[in-house]
């Protein structure tokens, strides 16, 4: 009996040194992941004045008269967000939780509002383009209108996605857009909708026997590939193409990439990506080749920005494809999106686009061969010689 007690002594020495062993063992590695999540944030903060930021909260949370107004999460995205401004990218953006939830919604093509979409150049907020079929541009809302007040008040010096925020609304609510046109002011009001942004429409133009395709993208959503394919078997019988791109304020690269590389042959460059360090990495084309020899022209305008500039781009650079209308928005970086615990997230510019031949997107923009400007008196009468000047250079190429 001696020796089983001691035998059952010994079990249970065993059994409390391999706990106390694992919990040591737990204690000091959670211990280490802190110390290295510690390091690697004070790490991140060099150079940031974290007493002064300390101060600042303390006095704040010890002096603001109205103390319940005194948020913790709010404070911490607020600092956040103010730090993410600070490098004056309007590109660059934090979004908390709801504003997550509202941009990928946007990304999915469907959200409530006017349907414009706006951009931040020369420190004015300015139209890139209406959507097609959305409230905006029922009511006249053109691109590069100028939006100086929402609702009577002045945007001046608040951030883009603030104002974007003011505009939207829930559907059959109305909104006040002041606008500044060709230096002339006026008070556009529009009706919210539900936005569904299209993606692509295909018109069939009879001219002298020949079948002419107006292949019109609208914006480069998650959606677009699956109903461009849905066309191909269309265009590919059409004796040329006219791509409209004029409007399209861009969106997701890989959509534009896989329409692109049914017009252009296998490792055709289509755009350089060059990051921080100056890395230049192309992105080529995959090479479906089924549209590559249907001649095309394409119409661009102000509103063409980002995805649509590089496709223009690439197919003029590829190809010598002809580009009609006026200069594009000139938006050429790429963004990428980080989602955080908690559900908040950034999107941040981490590269710079340029065409096949080197041209710097950003700023710049893709420059027609033909300009051709639409007046306002143009909207008024309906007419687009934009799209008259195409259909008479695409009848050329097809002869």
């Amino acid at each position: 009996m001696k020796n089983w007690n001691k035998i059952n002594y010994a079990i249970v020495v065993v059994v409390l040194i391999a706990v106390t062993a694992s919990f040591l063992g737990g204690f000091y590695f959670n211990q280490y992941i802190w110390q290295k999540k510690y390091d690697s944030a004070q790490e991140s903060l060099s150079g940031v004045d974290l007493l002064l930021l300390g101060d600042v909260i303390r006095e704040l949370k010890n002096s603001f008269v109205d103390s319940d107004k005194i948020n913790s999460e709010k404070m911490t995205y607020g600092l956040i967000a103010g730090a993410v401004k600070s490098l004056d990218d309007p590109y660059t953006v934090f979004f908390d939780p709801q504003e997550t939830i509202a941009f990928k919604d946007d990304i999915a093509g469907s959200f409530s509002g006017v349907g414009i979409q706006v951009g931040s150049k020369d420190g004015q907020l300015r139209v890139i383009a209406p959507i097609k079929g959305t409230p905006a541009e029922r009511a006249g809302i053109l691109p590069g209108d100028l939006i100086l007040q929402v609702n009577k008040e002045s945007i001046a010096d608040m951030p883009v996605d603030d104002v974007i925020r003011k505009i939207k609304g829930d559907k059959g609510t109305k909104v006040e857009l002041t606008i500044s046109r060709d230096s002339k002011i006026k008070d556009i009001e529009i009706v919210r909708d539900i936005i569904k942004v299209p993606t692509i429409d295909v018109e069939i133009k009879e001219q002298a026997g020949k079948k002419i395709a107006v292949l019109s993208i609208y914006h480069f959503s998650e959606d677009l590939y699956a109903d461009f394919k849905k066309e191909i078997p269309r265009l590919t019988t059409m004796d040329g193409i006219i791509l409209d791109l004029r409007n399209n304020p861009g969106g997701l690269v890989n959509q534009t990439r896989e329409v692109i590389s049914w017009f252009l042959k296998k490792d055709a460059i289509i755009y350089t990506e060059q990051d921080k360090f100056q890395n230049k990495k192309s992105i080529l084309s995959s090479g479906y080749g089924g549209l590559e020899n249907v001649p095309m022209v394409i119409l661009v305008n102000e509103g063409s920005a980002s995805a649509s500039e590089i496709m223009a781009g690439a197919l003029r650079d590829n190809k010598g494809i002809m580009i009609i209308g006026k200069t594009t928005y000139g938006k050429g970086t790429v963004q990428k999106v980080v989602d955080f615990a908690g559900g908040s997230s950034v999107k941040v510019t981490i590269a710079k686009w340029f065409t096949p031949s080197g041209i710097r997107i950003q700023d710049t923009g893709i420059k027609p061969d033909i300009e051709v400007t639409i007046t306002e008196s143009d909207y008024e009468k309906d007419k687009d010689p934009q799209f008259d000047k195409a259909l008479e250079e695409i009848k050329k190429l097809i002869k």
